[in-house]
């Protein structure tokens, strides 16, 4: 035979596979192959993301080495997640929206933890409307606040006047961070009102002690 062409492939492999856990439907390992395994196609074995999958938290283990990978701001650039290859042993990992929840606390309607979007971005105007938006009864908008800090991170502190014409604007445009806390105080009126329902019991029972004394 001249020139033969031929194509060689093989047969059977050793066990290589890579293991794939987190927020995907289907968790477990997969085999690999001849053809290298993109993350993409690791997450689509794995029957894709679930509802509750942060996807700008991905995390892929190589041995003592940890990558992490930001999905959603890869597709958000027009680069194409298929072009990272997993390697035999790679452990890769999609974490919970959950575990990078904002704290809305205060005079709105449904105080909570909020979670970040699919993203895993979260404005401050997406958060109050999460929360039920500021109490129309007892809040005053002028005092609405985020903290954000950490153990042996000094605080630091963003004071909103909701009031203003372009607050939801700037607030549609305020970025929040995993356990920041988003604080609405209450109006003055409120703050009297509960400082008088505490006053209360004691001013009786010291009526009723008088009383009971005469």
């Amino acid at each position: 035979m001249v020139k033969p062409q031929v194509t060689v492939r093989v047969a059977s492999f050793r066990a290589a596979q890579i293991y794939i856990d987190g927020e995907v439907s289907k968790p477990g390992a997969q085999s690999i192959n001849d053809i290298p395994m993109t993350l993409t196609e690791a997450v689509n074995r794995a029957g894709g993301f679930s509802p509750t999958a942060d996807q700008s938290h991905v995390v892929i283990v190589r041995g003592d080495k940890t990558y992490y990978v930001n999905v959603a701001q890869m597709l958000h650039n027009n680069q194409n997640p298929s072009k990272i290859v997993l390697q035999n042993g790679d452990l890769l990992r999609v974490q919970a929206r959950e575990d990078y929840g904002v704290y809305v606390m205060g005079e709105v309607n449904k105080p909570a933890t909020v979670l970040p979007m699919k993203d895993g971005k979260l404005s401050l105007g997406e958060a109050l409307s999460q929360a039920g938006s500021v109490s129309s009864n007892s809040a005053d908008a002028k005092e609405l606040y985020v903290i954000r800090g950490g153990p042996g991170i000094k605080p630091q502190i963003w004071h909103l006047d909701a009031t203003s014409p372009v607050s939801m604007l700037l607030a549609n445009q305020f970025e929040l961070e995993p356990k920041d806390v988003v604080y609405v105080d209450s109006s003055g009126l409120v703050r009297f009102s509960r400082v008088l329902n505490l006053l209360l019991p004691l001013v009786n029972a010291g009526l009723t002690g008088a009383i009971v004394t005469k």
